[in-house]
């Protein structure tokens, strides 16, 4: 057992940070290189540019181990036929136009079907940005200007903004073709990638309500009291208020169990907080909204008292 934790104090101390020393903020060279790098096509004008990623990864990123040594559990490519391990590296791909009979594709190949697609993003049309319903939205990128194009890019990102429309594109990115949307943020394009149509789940396609419900009138007290409370927790939109709560709960616990030497041990099992049992039905909703109300007014109370405090001081 004092062997195992040994080991398991190994494989957390090549992990941790020194004390005393911060870990500097590294762009790796493929970041500043780009993802992708093209043109936008915007009607007979080319800006040549490249694409990067909007978003820093901050994911919670756990291994798979061996319980009976802690050692990495690894994933291997083999050959069905003969069970022989195969290197990635070696394999190439293929599609399945019968059973059991492929066509082989190299890079040549993909470029080759279509060299323009691989290698602009090719505005068909404008639109309002609020016309785009938010399911078919998906990840976000930015496009930078490369050398050579910075003024035809500034012209865009300008006239995009001042027209308050958004640029409908197609580009391909690792032999798929992606809808996306070109959205001027400062002085700079993000890309939002956005999903074709014929893959959104559409809401006639979800069926009716389990259970029928009848329509909520606008002038019935449970309506009056639903919109008096959206107005009284409505608020700016400040993304930097909002916190990945989960994720710091989970480092408390990893930290924790790293001082404990209790790597493998719950020390407690969650409990859940008196009120959050799921409840199987609801047949009055005028208590919870009243109730809602009434926090409400009493944290608005408490935060206004303390800010006042505050002034004071």
């Amino acid at each position: 057992m004092a062997k195992k934790k040994a080991h398991h104090k190994k494989i957390l101390s090549k992990r941790e940070p020194k004390k005393g020393k911060t870990k500097k903020k590294e762009h790796s060279s493929a970041s500043q290189r780009g993802l992708w790098s093209g043109a936008i096509s915007f009607g007979l004008v080319n800006i040549p540019v490249r694409l990067v990623s909007a978003r820093e990864q901050k994911e919670l990123r756990f291994i798979m181990l061996d319980p009976s040594n802690l050692s990495p559990v690894g994933y291997k490519y083999y050959n069905k036929s003969t069970g022989e391990e195969i290197s990635r590296s070696k394999t190439v791909k293929a599609f399945e136009h019968k059973p059991h009979e492929y066509v082989i594709f190299t890079d040549a190949d993909f470029k080759k079907a279509n060299p323009e697609a691989t290698q602009t993003v090719d505005i068909e049309n404008f639109v309002s940005l609020d016309e785009i319903d938010p399911v078919y939205f998906e990840k976000a990128y930015y496009l930078l200007p490369n050398k050579g194009g910075q003024k035809a890019y500034q012209l865009l990102t300008d006239a995009l903004r001042k027209s308050r429309k958004v640029a409908i594109a197609k580009i391909v990115l690792h032999t798929k073709q992606h809808l996306v949307a070109l959205i001027p943020r400062g002085k700079f394009l993000l890309l939002e990638m956005l999903h074709f149509a014929s893959d959104v789940k559409e809401l006639n396609e979800l069926g009716d309500m389990d259970e029928k419900v009848p329509a909520t009138k606008a002038a019935s007290p449970e309506m009056k009291m639903a919109e008096q409370l959206i107005d009284e927790m409505t608020t700016k939109w400040r993304p930097q208020q909002y916190h990945d709560t989960y994720r710091d709960d989970i480092m408390k616990r990893v930290e924790a169990k790293v001082k404990a030497g209790k790597a493998t041990e719950i020390t407690k099992d969650f409990e859940p907080k008196k009120g959050e049992e799921e409840t199987a039905e609801v047949l009055d909703l005028m208590p919870l909204l009243r109730k809602s109300l009434a926090a409400g007014k009493s944290s608005s109370s408490t935060t206004h008292a303390k800010s006042a405090h505050r002034r004071k001081a």
